[in-house]
């Protein structure tokens, strides 16, 4: 299904630091990255200003994205927002884990 040179990079990539170790965006760039190498897509730098749609993943890898976030980080922020651009959707993700860890909903 990969080819050996995708393989080598998920398994490098899957034996960086666990998520509860990497700050908010790190993980979400990471999940990221993972999600494109999976679906065969090449992500354009990430940049906040960067629209998601534009990032590389289309729609099915995007919500592949928000899935593997949920079950990581235990928020589903899609029912909150709909964050346009990489920045917005780490700003969002970053607000409902400071919530989330201070206690609140």
């Amino acid at each position: 299904m990969y080819s050996a040179a995708m393989s080598v990079t998920i398994r490098r990539m899957a034996a960086q630091p666990r998520p509860e170790t990497l700050s908010t965006r790190s993980l979400i760039a990471r999940e990221l990255q993972l999600v494109a190498i999976e679906h065969g897509r090449a992500l354009v730098p990430l940049r906040d200003e960067i629209k998601l749609i534009d990032s590389g993943l289309d729609s099915l890898g995007l919500a592949v994205l928000v899935m593997r976030l949920t079950d990581s980080l235990g928020i589903d922020p899609m029912s909150v927002a709909s964050p346009v651009t990489f920045g917005e959707f780490v700003q969002m993700y970053e607000s409902l884990c400071d919530r989330q860890s201070a206690g609140g909903t």
